[in-house]
């Protein structure tokens, strides 16, 4: 049994406690100064203990991190960023291995050890991404917790062939399938919509859908998932990402369309973009709408910016949202540690030991500042110490 024991840490700013670790899971939380298991121990000296976070929208198979500055180019339309990245990825490398590793290690150092990455499947290169992401994960001996997204980036219906690779992905063991836009992208919004739910149904996988469109047409497109997420049974296993619309309508449809969402079982990721409307956040959490934040991408060919940093994106929600008081401050740290079926947001007994040491009076403290991570702690094991990678 690998064990260890964080000494005089503190949950979320609360009174010191020690965590007991064994086996990559919390197995007790006691008064600091108690007897350890045997192991190693560590002097967590009253730091900030906070849940490993979780990125619930990146593309880890996309960036250019480590190498030379790769300079913005292109169109800035969704369609534009796609055949600009299409036209250049190659010469960049673009799926790697060692690429999708780079963004991983960085996801460590800042303290994130779950991630949600949505991986391109196209007719250019296959499912080579989905085995370049495994193998990463796998070089950092899955200290990143992944689930893998298959997403057509350059669209279903406009690309025969992209359903069967999205199907094929499935049947292989990816977590979820992916849309795109099923109305400005596809021009098909049924068909697309159909065509996917038709596979998770199938497969047994959920969906998770980039939705980039605005106002009502992006408000009917949320109307036909929610009917798809009813009719086939999917709740909990469906996705809006992104989903600029809901911020855009006026507050009674905003109220419908989120108790729909809510009934429906349907869940949203956000990277709170700085043009964006809010989100009718309040609101969607009295509903029951789980609400992810995410990297999207990180340095790509889509955009030069992005570390990784998830402590930053949720204080680019707050902000956006005019989040101030201490309360709101903590909330939005706590939608960066939790997500659909994952565990964290606490510091339990049974949960995966995922740990963020940080010299932070509280929550809110640590989202304002976004210090450097004292020590990091990846299902069970320590990846991070005076914010470095260990190894």
């Amino acid at each position: 049994m690998t064990s260890l024991l964080l000494a005089n840490v503190r949950p979320w700013g609360g009174d010191p406690v020690d965590l007991h670790i064994a086996d990559g899971v919390i197995t007790a939380v006691l008064p600091t100064g108690g007897d350890g298991p045997a192991g190693e121990r560590v002097d967590g000296r009253g730091l900030l203990a906070l849940p490993g976070f979780v990125n619930a929208h990146a593309h880890v198979d996309k960036s250019w991190w480590g190498q030379p500055w790769v300079s913005y180019g292109g169109e800035p339309t969704t369609q534009g960023r796609i055949a600009h990245e299409r036209a250049e990825r190659a010469k960049y490398g673009i799926p790697s291995a060692a690429g999708a590793t780079a963004v991983l290690r960085e996801f460590l150092r800042h303290g994130t050890t779950t991630t949600r990455t949505h991986v391109d499947v196209d007719l250019g290169v296959g499912l080579r991404g989905i085995e370049c992401v495994r193998e990463a994960a796998a070089t950092l001996d899955h200290a990143v917790a992944m689930e893998i997204v298959a997403f057509p980036q350059d669209g279903v219906l406009r690309r025969p062939g992209v359903i069967d690779l999205l199907d094929q992905a499935a049947s292989e063991g990816a977590t979820s399938i992916g849309g795109l836009d099923p109305a400005s992208i596809d021009r098909d919004p049924v068909g697309q919509l159909d065509a996917l739910f038709a596979i998770a149904e199938r497969r047994g996988v959920g969906i998770d859908i980039h939705l980039h469109d605005g106002g009502e047409l992006g408000a009917f497109q949320y109307e036909l998932i929610i009917e798809r997420t009813r009719s086939t049974g999917l709740a909990g296993k469906v996705n809006v990402s992104h989903g600029f619309a809901l911020g855009e309508l006026s507050p009674a449809r905003q109220d419908q369309l989120v108790e729909q969402l809510g009934e429906a079982g349907i869940s949203w990721t956000t990277v709170a973009p700085v043009r964006s409307a809010p989100l009718p956040w309040r609101a969607m959490q009295e509903a029951g709408v789980a609400i992810g934040l995410g990297t999207d991408g990180i340095r790509d060919l889509w955009s030069p910016y992005g570390d990784g940093d998830l402590l930053r994106v949720a204080l680019g929600f707050a902000r956006l949202h005019g989040l101030r008081t201490d309360e709101e401050l903590e909330y939005a740290v706590r939608l960066a540690t939790r997500f659909v079926d994952h565990d964290g947001g606490t510091l339990a007994p049974g949960a995966r030991a995922d740990v963020v040491l940080i010299d932070a009076q509280h929550a809110p403290d640590a989202l304002v500042r976004a210090p450097r991570r004292e020590l990091v702690v990846a299902g069970g094991r320590i990846v991070v110490r005076d914010g470095e990678l260990v190894g």
